[in-house]
This record gives C-alpha cells, sequence and structure tokens, in this order.
C-alpha cells in the first residue's frame, strides 16, 4: 500500500473545518493538515498588501514543515486576494475557494442573489468580475459583514451571538418586497459562515436556498488527486494555530466533532 498524501488545509480561523470535513469525506485514505491563522485573524478589515505578505509567508512556513502534495485555501479572502501569488511562490498545487456566483446564478428562480461575504471579499475586482462574467440575468447584491466571522468562532467556541445580532448582518441580503420576487439564493461566501447555517435559517425574512462551496471544493480535490491511488493511514487529523494558542474547552470538543 502506498504512502498517503498529504493535503494541507488554510483558514484564518476555524471556517475552513467546513470544506475539511467535505474533502476528507471524498479522500479519507489522505493524511490532514489544518492550519488556522488565528493571530492574523479576522482577515476582512486589514489592508490589502499586509494580508497578501501574510498569507505568502504564513502558507509558506506550513509547506515547509509539512510537505504537502496540496495545498486546499479554505478562505475566500485569502484565496481572492493572494491565491495568484500563492501559485507563484510555491509549486505545489493549490485548491482556492471563491463565490459561488455562478452556480447560484444558474439555480436561482428569481433571479435575484446576494453574495454574503466579509468585506475584503465582496469588495474586490475579483469578485465583481465573477459577476460580469457569470450573472448577466442576475441582480446580484454583495453583503459585506464585518462580523459574522467572528460569530462563527465563538459558536464554535460554545458562546453564540444573539439571534437579533445574527439577523442585524444578514438582513441587507433580503431587500424588500414579497418573496418570489426577491433573493431566494445566498452565496456563503466566508468558509465561516456555514457554521451558522442553521441560524441562519431561523432569523431569515423569508426561505432561501444557503449556496455552500464546500462540496464543489471537495470534488476539485479529487479529481485533481484522482492519479493518486487511495494510501493507507490511521493517523488522525493534525491541527495547528498560528498563535500557538492551546484551544479553550469549548473548543476543542468541537474540534472531536470534526475528527481531530
Amino acid at each position: 500500500m502506498p504512502a498517503p498524501a498529504t493535503i494541507l488545509i488554510f483558514d484564518s480561523g476555524v471556517g475552513g473545518l467546513t470544506v475539511f470535513r467535505e474533502v476528507a469525506t471524498a479522500r479519507p485514505d489522505a493524511r490532514y493538515v489544518y492550519v488556522a491563522d488565528d493571530a492574523g485573524f479576522p482577515y476582512g478589515n486589514k489592508p490589502e498588501a499586509e494580508l497578501i505578505a501574510r498569507i505568502v509567508a504564513v502558507v509558506g512556513e506550513a509547506i515547509a514543515s509539512h510537505k504537502p502534495d496540496l495545498v486546499v485555501i479554505a478562505c475566500n479572502t485569502a484565496s481572492v486576494l493572494a491565491l495568484a501569488q500563492l501559485r507563484a511562490a510555491y509549486s505545489v498545487p493549490f485548491v482556492g475557494t471563491v463565490p459561488a456566483i455562478k452556480p447560484a446564478c444558474a439555480h436561482s428562480k428569481s433571479k435575484r442573489i446576494a453574495v454574503l461575504g466579509t468585506q475584503a471579499t465582496v469588495s474586490r475586482e475579483y469578485t465583481r468580475k465573477l459577476i460580469t462574467e457569470f450573472a448577466h440575468d442576475c441582480n446580484v447584491v454583495l453583503v459585506g459583514s464585518p462580523k459574522l466571522a467572528t460569530y462563527a468562532e465563538l459558536e464554535l467556541a460554545g458562546t453564540p451571538a444573539s439571534d437579533s445580532d445574527i439577523k442585524s448582518e444578514i438582513a441587507p441580503c433580503f431587500g424588500e418586497g414579497p418573496p418570489e420576487h426577491y433573493t431566494d439564493t445566498i452565496v456563503l461566501a466566508c468558509t465561516h459562515y456555514p457554521l451558522l447555517v442553521q441560524r441562519f435559517r431561523a432569523v431569515a425574512a423569508w426561505p432561501v436556498d444557503w449556496l455552500d462551496p464546500a462540496p464543489a471544493i471537495a470534488r476539485r480535490v479529487a479529481d485533481l488527486m484522482r492519479e493518486r491511488p487511495p494510501g493507507d493511514t490511521t493517523e488522525r487529523p493534525s491541527i495547528f494555530f498560528t498563535s500557538g494558542k492551546v484551544p479553550p474547552r469549548a473548543l476543542a470538543g468541537a474540534l472531536v466533532q470534526f475528527g481531530f
């Protein structure tokens, strides 16, 4: 039996666990290393040049330490900002995470969608190019939340935000008027947000489809790894925090649910 492939999952925090879960289901034979850049979290409001330099450096250190066969950038902000620079700097294959605007527009019946992400993701030219290319027949609302990624981290750590705080952050996705003429699909353009999707459903102005990019990322990983035969591993996934801090008990308990 060949040695298992090593897949590195990178995010600013624990949001990328939603991607890890899908990727690990697609390739359960791989060895997984998860790197959370909690020392730099949150990414959403930091200057672009500073973020790019940090992401390239932190990912580079992780590549040197763990020698992965493939790296998943399980963060929309990191992907739209630094994926090109990462690919230029390192020879390992990368799979990024970008707003799922194309499938959302194909899925929507009302042809009105919202892209819910960090302020950094929704304000970038990359996101606007996706709209120009794939959303000709859709009305797209960009909603940048300064707080939801932090709320997701708190949710996983056992200190959830209030319903009113969650509702306030997602309210701009819906607009006004009868549901049949307004938003029916919301793109979760931050990998932290699927951690809150049940909370979103509970306070949404009306029922919508919440589009999680993780399954598509997992399919892409499986495609890129299709020629790599299954390995033999019983090794549990490893998780590293760039701050060096030990996760609080509630977060440690949540990590167990993801297999760590």
